[in-house]
């Protein structure tokens, strides 16, 4: 029989706050992490502003040499797993460091480092280059570093499909715990793309939103005004466990992950398929595997990127799989406020799913002023909502026709 898998442990570094519970916070007041950007002059660029996660200190959980040795996404992926690891009170020595595993996703990875050792390139040759530069720029650095930061010997990799990075992490994880190829994975996504060659790409393909003058109303999921996404950063890692290993060492058990659907479009390189089919069958996959009713879902996290064909194709997907019961259930996208950190999204969005069901509050959609017609659902407009929901589930999908589910739910309907 499989094991099931939950959650005992979250850590976030994000726009909103450096911890989970800030970060929680800062959604249920409906406050944008968009600002204009810091991190270098964006003055000459479309887009002057982002998402930053401002006043990280990495020595706060790194030695200042190691430090040093990692990119930024890297940096973030270390602090969200020590939180997390703290938070689940999970204990990790020679006894069972070889039952727990990292899976950590990335879409870019070390984009940060490669910037600015081209420019180290072209300015000072080619000798000048940091030997540090690979192990700083690859995208599986982040569960590498974190494995080695805090001993864990299991399963070690990086998912990287481009925005479900994270969800595919997290996804991933829960079916090497439910086949038992390991008691216990630190699962997520970790992502720091805010650079000048970065925002320009994105600003190149018309992706970014150039509302310049309100950065804080700049990202409108479902609104009819959108005009882009706001590129962020940050972090988000969970602890994934067997029922059974949770219960056995007492730990506290947030949430139940019920299931993982992902499936590819076979499409476009950057645009969802004609309908979201290729989201629909996600979201079917991951309700049929766990044996879960739609109509057991109270509340969705969308993928809602604040772009034009994302939002209204992933509302026709949750049309097509609800029914009638995609009018009762709430949607909110909280990129609203976070802004799109790109692999990290997934992660960052399955950590509030489940803040959702522990708390019993659902975080808005802020600056939905004027839905577009199409966008017709209940995206829980610009204030948050009590309500109790016992099976949530949280969307992503990804540039090259990537579409991925994930599905949680109060453990056997109780606190």
């Amino acid at each position: 029989m499989a094991n099931r898998v939950v959650v005992t442990g979250i850590g976030m570094v994000s726009p909103l706050g450096l911890d989970l519970q800030s970060s929680w916070e800062s959604l249920l007041a409906g406050k944008s992490g968009a600002d204009f950007i810091s991190l270098f002059d964006a003055q000459s660029f479309d887009t002057k502003f982002a998402a930053e996660v401002k006043g990280f200190d990495p020595t706060t959980y790194i030695d200042r040499k190691e430090a040093r040795r990692m990119d930024r996404f890297v940096q973030f992926a270390v602090a969200a797993s020590m939180q997390a690891v703290e938070h689940a009170g999970l204990k990790i020595g020679a006894g069972n460091q070889n039952d727990i595993g990292v899976i950590i996703g990335s879409g870019i990875g070390g984009i940060t480092s490669l910037s600015e050792q081209f420019k180290v390139l072209l300015e000072r040759g080619p000798s000048r280059v940091s030997p540090f530069l690979i192990p700083m720029m690859i995208t599986d650095m982040a569960s590498g570093q974190v494995s080695i930061a805090i001993g864990a010997k299991g399963p070690n990799f990086c998912t990287t499909s481009a925005c479900a990075s994270g969800a595919d992490a997290i996804g991933v994880a829960g079916e090497f715990i439910r086949r038992g190829d390991a008691k216990v994975i630190i699962a997520g996504g970790s992502e720091a793309p805010i650079t000048p060659i970065g925002v320009a790409a994105f600003n190149s393909m018309r992706a970014l939103s150039t509302r310049n003058d309100a950065p804080p109303k700049a990202s409108r999921p479902f609104d009819a005004g959108r005009d882009g996404f706001v590129i962020a950063e940050g972090a988000a890692v969970l602890i994934l466990e067997s029922l059974e290993h949770a219960l056995d060492r007492g730990a506290p058990i947030l949430a139940e992950l019920l299931s993982y659907g992902a499936t590819g479009d076979a499409f476009h390189i950057t645009q969802p398929a004609e309908g979201g089919e290729g989201g629909v069958r996600a979201i079917k996959m991951a309700l049929d595997k766990a044996g879960v009713d739609p109509t057991a879902v109270g509340y969705i996290n969308a993928h809602g990127t604040s772009t034009p064909l994302n939002d209204k194709l992933e509302t026709m997907a949750v049309k097509s799989v609800f029914g009638d019961h995609a009018y009762k259930l709430a949607m909110s996208s909280t990129k609203s406020m976070t802004g799109h950190p790109l692999g990290a999204a997934g992660a960052i969005e399955a950590a509030i799913c489940i803040m959702a069901i522990q708390h019993g509050w659902l975080p808005p959609t802020i600056n939905l002023e004027q839905p577009e017609p199409e966008c017709d659902l209940d995206y829980v407009p610009n204030q948050a909502r009590q309500a109790r929901v016992d099976v949530v589930l949280s969307n992503s999908l990804g540039f090259g026709g990537h579409n991925s589910t994930l599905l949680f739910g109060r453990l056997n309907g109780k606190e």
